[in-house]
């Protein structure tokens, strides 16, 4: 069975997995959710034994699951002789440790998995530092309760206290942990200000030079590398798989043989997108506030796009982007065919918006078509 590289763990441990309904998420669809959850696992190559999916009326703060509900789940665990559990919502630090000390297994959140699945996708050096940038963020939360643990690394040490210093020992083992982490994280960024160098004196060069810049978002797994490849003729990969690229890509973009600009792809969104990897990137997402036009590739087959697009709305707020949006609504060949119109009348709510396919060429027409006129028209406004 193959667990994420970072797991440290005893061989072959027996898995249970934990789909949850919480009160907070807003999918109509939870099925999709679930799906999606499902896709993670499978995106990280995790194998697992048992599988439970359950709705939550509240959250337990101590334990995000009620007692009543963890009981049931200990017996569990228990009677399939669980060693890990892989939650699909994000727990606070103090929730991971409670529900390790009642399960008595080890505890892995959304993301713990994500994470896991930016660590395995980054290719570049730039990729690679942003994602390690944002493990240590996470790890460092995670010292959090601690405190009895690191006490106890006193056993064996030699070091005699006086009475009461157990605890103040504890509290110092966390703090040096925490400056080793803090240590780390600042060289992290200081390569990562270096690597960054030389693409942000590409885009002060676009910038100075008034060259269009197109950026490709949208939620992750809809499509986003394949357009650019059959826009730009790049050799981005293109998996059918979740966080397939993580490293922005920018190509020179020509609609009918004249340039219009060119076009970036950037990392896929996800509904709760790990808030130290939206830091982490902020640097390279940080080209979404100098372009012309977002194109918004929306997967027009899931049952939960509509609500993949608040989910890019929420994260370009957070990331304070205010930018013309064309919606492109992709896969719209996996819909079936009399399904075609009921979607179109949909789509109208997003205003602009074209629907297309990005398997070939030719069903990218309208997508082609927009931005054959779009850059006249912005001549034109200037």
């Amino acid at each position: 069975m193959t667990k994420p590289q970072h797991l440290k763990t005893k061989a072959h441990p027996r898995t249970l997995i934990i789909g949850i309904e919480a009160p907070y998420n807003r999918l109509e669809n939870i099925q999709a959710y679930y799906e999606e959850f499902l896709n993670l696992l499978k995106t990280s190559d995790i194998e697992y034994d048992e599988s439970l999916f359950l709705k939550l009326r509240e959250i337990n703060p101590r334990s995000f699951i009620s007692p009543g509900r963890l009981d049931s789940i200990r017996e569990l665990c228990k009677k399939n002789n669980i060693a890990e559990v892989i939650i699909s919502e994000p727990l606070t630090a103090p929730q991971a440790k409670n529900l390790e000390n009642y399960l008595d297994c080890k505890i892995f959140d959304r993301t713990d998995l994500i994470l896991d699945i930016f660590r395995k996708s980054a290719k570049t050096a730039e990729g690679k530092k942003q994602v390690e940038i944002a493990t240590f963020e996470h790890e460092k939360t995670r010292l959090a309760g601690k405190g009895i643990f690191l006490e106890q690394q006193r056993s064996g040490s030699g070091i005699k206290g006086k009475a009461g210093a157990k605890s103040g020992f504890g509290e110092t083992l966390k703090e040096r942990e925490k400056r080793i982490y803090n240590a780390k994280i600042q060289q992290l960024k200081k390569e990562l200000e270096h690597l960054q160098k030389a693409r942000d004196t590409q885009r002060k060069q676009r910038l100075t030079t008034q060259v269009p810049q197109i950026c490709l978002i949208g939620y992750t797994n809809a499509g986003k590398s394949t357009i650019l490849n059959q826009l730009t003729h790049a050799d981005v990969l293109a998996e059918d798989k979740l966080f397939a690229t993580l490293d922005t890509t920018t190509r020179e973009l020509y609609i009918n043989g004249k340039k219009k600009g060119v076009l970036s792809d950037t990392v896929g969104f996800i509904q709760f997108l790990p808030h130290q990897l939206i830091e982490a990137f902020k640097s390279t997402l940080s080209e979404l506030k100098d372009a012309s036009l977002l194109i918004e590739v929306i997967d027009a087959s899931d049952p939960a796009c509509y609500a993949h697009i608040e989910v890019v709305q929420d994260i370009l707020n957070e990331l304070e982007v205010s930018k013309p949006i064309l919606y492109v609504f992709n896969k719209i060949d996996k819909l079936p065919e009399e399904a075609h119109e009921a979607f179109a009348l949909k789509a109208q709510k997003y205003q602009p918006h074209v629907i297309v396919s990005a398997k070939t060429k030719e069903r990218l027409k309208p997508l082609i078509d927009y931005l054959a006129t779009w850059n006249v028209e912005q001549k034109k406004s200037s």
